[in-house]
């Protein structure tokens, strides 16, 4: 019988890892990355957070030698998340908040790039991102902005480089665009979380935040973050986010709406952030622990598949170690 010669066509270019890495058209860099940060107000000594390991929620003593460190590991990039010491019925003090700013932008100057979380489920005593209704069963849309505006305007003037509203309200984005262009901070940029979907992995975080629905009322965030079932309302949102003036969509969570970020991106011009969420990297945390991944080469493929998608920017718990990752990384 004549011995049938199948020739090679594609595997030439996976011989080995050298061409494998010559070759490949994701290109990860870790200056591309943003580590979030919690910093609590009134805490004695910084806490751990259950799932996600060796990321801790910081005091405002410990967190600029976090800073520090993370400079020294190549990153430049903080998403803060402030949280204050007490719940407040009248939305006024966001003075821990800008306070923190200002101490760190005096501290390290233009060597990092601080973008601010602004919502308000962790100054509500019902945990909810805005201001509720009397009877706790709906989210004042108009209400809500109004206050987040003057959030913005008060962190802005604290010396922070970016704003990034969480909340999910409409109109938000104009609204602080305008604000801050009248105020004279027409370079402070704004990221949008432009489609952020109600999940349920975002549970290591509200532990981290103190932000979890408290209200016997409206009891989750439904009726303003987006459904699963309805990504044309998270495009819809990304679109208009972008006309009112942000500088940056994001989608949230990441690596399971690849399919959204690879539509936000083939609709903007904008950069496209991934915000890998706490519970889908305590997910990878979990498998590592128990022997059943590779923790960095899991990390280094959801980024890769957030990068694949369109990502620009990736937002990851693990940003810190994202340098010697990818340096080592296997191809």
């Amino acid at each position: 019988m004549e011995k049938i010669e199948y020739p090679l066509t594609q595997r030439r270019l996976r011989t080995s890892s050298l061409v494998r890495e010559l070759t490949a058209s994701v290109k990860l860099n870790h200056k591309s990355f943003i580590l979030p940060l919690f910093v609590e107000e009134g805490l004695a000594a910084p806490r751990p957070v259950p799932g996600l390991g060796p990321v801790l929620v910081e005091t405002i003593h410990s967190i600029t030698g976090v800073v520090e460190k993370q400079l020294a590991n190549g990153i430049a990039k903080f998403l803060l998340f402030p949280v204050p010491a007490g719940k407040q019925e009248q939305l006024k003090d966001f003075s821990f908040a800008t306070n923190l700013v200002r101490t760190l932008k005096q501290t390290f100057s233009e060597r990092i790039w601080i973008a601010a979380d602004l919502c308000l489920c962790s100054y509500t005593t019902h945990g909810h991102c805005g201001v509720l209704d009397e009877e706790h069963t709906r989210l004042l849309n108009s209400p809500t902005v109004d206050v987040l505006v003057q959030y913005a305007s008060k962190l802005a003037a604290a010396g922070v480089d970016c704003i990034a509203p969480s909340d999910m309200t409409d109109g938000r984005i104009g609204a602080i665009r305008t604000r801050l262009d009248a105020l004279g901070f027409e370079e402070v940029t704004i990221m949008s979380y432009a489609a952020k979907f109600s999940s349920q992995f975002y549970g290591p975080f509200r532990d981290a935040c103190h932000s979890a629905p408290q209200s016997a009322g409206l009891q989750n965030r439904k009726t303003y973050q987006h459904s699963p079932l309805n990504p044309a309302d998270a495009l819809a949102s990304a679109s208009r986010d972008e006309r009112e003036g942000a500088d940056i969509l994001m989608v949230k969570p990441a690596a399971l709406y690849t399919d959204i970020i690879a539509s936000v991106k083939a609709s903007t011009e904008k950069p496209v952030a991934a915000y890998h969420v706490s519970g889908e990297y305590a997910a990878i945390e979990a498998l590592a622990e128990k022997g059943l991944v590779n923790r960095a080469a899991a990390h280094l493929e959801v980024w890769t598949a957030l990068s694949r998608a369109g990502a620009d920017i990736i937002i990851s718990y693990a940003a810190g170690e994202a340098r010697q990752w990818i340096k080592e990384m296997e191809y």
